[in-house]
């Protein structure tokens, strides 16, 4: 091994934050960091002092040092480049550069060291890679954020603009003497009833939000009783709801085990949350450019007592999913086991904190791993447009996807002819939206048909969004447990969304 540890100390030699890349006791690690400081003194040397069994590599920064701890046989043209890489990541989470910033961010430190060295070689990673593993920032995420917002102020603007012909309506159908029933008034406007919108309706639940726009409620033929203008605007704009009308907020859609996961309440003490992101882009003539699945197992406990847990995982994978614990974490125990634990025992979890404590990793380009299979065939008709069959088909049973949306683009208005679900023409976005509930192995297959002008290249990328409480990778919690293995209660949520999922 080249690389046996990489140190933040103190000017005193005092070790801030440590990570050991090959097996080594405590005792030697902060044997080695305490001559540290002692060869220094010594040393004309700006960059490295040697001793007889390992080599320091070091940097000062301010009123630390970054160290590098490496045998004497590694090439030290490499550790330079290699300490400057480190000097980089260092800064890029403390701002203050001080003692107790570095503890502060020490998690974060730890997960790029990893990402720069792995079995006590460097990896081949430069600065940009780093940033985007450790914080698994998403492009695509901030720009769905974007769109969920813009959808939700048109929202908005579209139910006070109903609201509006609601309350004009109601006006007319007074100065006319009538009652603002169903059907009645100017006929443009679609006026609920009593029976729609009372407490009887409050106490129904609600339609779920992929209900066809054009289904109405059936009219009782009762008239709609009048009262304070604030609260019919109130009373319609949750029937608008009820339709599916209204859009989610930005805040509750933001999640990374999808949007029905959030609204888990935490019941127990321990939580634990098993979120997974798929990336796909495939090819319109078959094939797979890219599947790759990230997963995290975060842990959150409240209550002090239950500090010291360990935690049991069932892997049903047979894909060959490589994963990885957090440095804290006992890896023979992981790795014999498959029971998440402190290295040591009588060091408790953090409190009131989300804690990674697993990650996973799986890529392939092999089409029999994509989960939903997308086929979209457009063939010109002759008439300066294409007749369009689009058809999806899910491989995998073991997943069950809901809210399933597949977006097509279009140059101009679809004629639907066949369509197993729902769709939605968007003419601003020049998008149409195949939508479905629920797929599974009940319904594993369908497809939809429709003309539209353009050319065939006109309609991709196709692009598809859904959620799922199902495990891709098939890693999940299986319990969770005190040292002295007494059972502990706990709540867990689960998901796989979509970050990427693109047919190009």
């Amino acid at each position: 091994m080249v690389l046996l540890a990489a140190s933040v100390t103190t000017k005193s030699g005092k070790a801030i934050v440590s990570r050991q890349f090959v097996e080594m006791t405590r005792a030697r690690i902060e044997g080695l960091l305490a001559a540290f400081p002692k060869l220094l003194s010594g040393s004309r040397q700006h960059t490295f002092v040697e001793t007889e069994s390992v080599r320091y590599v070091y940097q000062p920064m301010e009123k630390l040092y970054t160290l590098l701890i490496t045998t004497k046989a590694s090439n030290i043209l490499e550790d330079l480049e290699t300490l400057r890489l480190f000097t980089r990541v260092i800064p890029e989470y403390c701002k203050f550069m001080d003692e107790q910033d570095i503890v502060t961010n020490s998690f974060n430190l730890i997960f790029a060291f990893d990402e720069i060295v792995a079995l006590g070689y460097r990896e081949n990673v430069n600065m940009a890679q780093i940033r985007t593993f450790v914080e698994m920032d998403s492009h695509e995420e901030k720009v769905y954020q974007a769109v969920r917002q813009t959808q939700e102020k048109e929202a908005k603007l579209k139910s006070k603009e109903k609201a509006r012909e609601l309350t004009r309506a109601r006006q007319e159908a007074m100065k006319k003497g009538r009652s603002p029933g169903f059907g009645s008034g100017s006929g443009s406007s679609y006026l609920p009833t009593t029976a729609d919108t009372m407490p009887v309706a409050a106490e129904t639940p609600a339609k779920s939000a992929y209900s066809a726009p054009s289904t109405r409620p059936t009219s009782t033929g009762k008239a709609m009783k009048l009262g304070n203008k604030n609260k019919d605007i109130d009373l319609f704009v949750d029937l608008l709801k009820s339709e599916g009308e209204s859009v989610e907020t930005a805040s509750n859609a933001k999640s990374s085990v999808g949007t029905k996961a959030t609204a888990q309440v935490h019941t127990e003490s321990v939580h634990l949350r098993c979120e997974e992101k798929i990336t796909v882009v495939a090819k319109r003539d078959g094939g797979v450019d890219l599947l790759e699945v990230h997963g995290i197992v975060t842990l959150n406990i409240s209550d002090e007592k239950y500090g010291c847990i360990r935690i049991k995982i069932d892997n049903e994978d047979e894909r060959g999913v490589q994963s990885q614990t957090h440095p804290n974490i006992d890896k023979e125990l992981f790795r014999n086991s498959h029971i998440i634990g402190m290295k040591n025992s009588t060091k408790p979890f953090p409190i009131n904190v989300d804690v990674g404590v697993l990650k996973w990793r799986f890529q392939s380009q092999d089409e029999s791993n994509v989960p939903l299979l997308i086929n979209c065939w457009p063939s010109e008709n002759g008439t300066g447009g294409c007749d369009v069959n689009i058809e999806y088909e899910l491989q995998l049973d073991t997943l069950e996807l809901s809210d399933v949306e597949i977006h097509i683009p279009v140059m101009g208005t679809p004629v639907v002819t066949e369509c197993e679900g729902m769709y939605e023409h968007d003419s601003r976005k020049n998008r149409l939206t195949w939508k479905l509930p629920v797929i599974d192995s009940s319904n594993r297959s369908g497809a939809m048909e429709f003309s539209c002008p353009g050319k065939p290249s006109d309609f991709f990328p196709v692009t598809v969004r859904f959620d799922s409480f199902s495990s891709y990778c098939n890693i999940k919690v299986g319990d969770a447990f005190t040292l002295d293995n007494q059972p502990v209660k706990y709540d867990s949520e689960a998901g796989l969304v979509t970050e990427r999922y693109e047919i190009i």
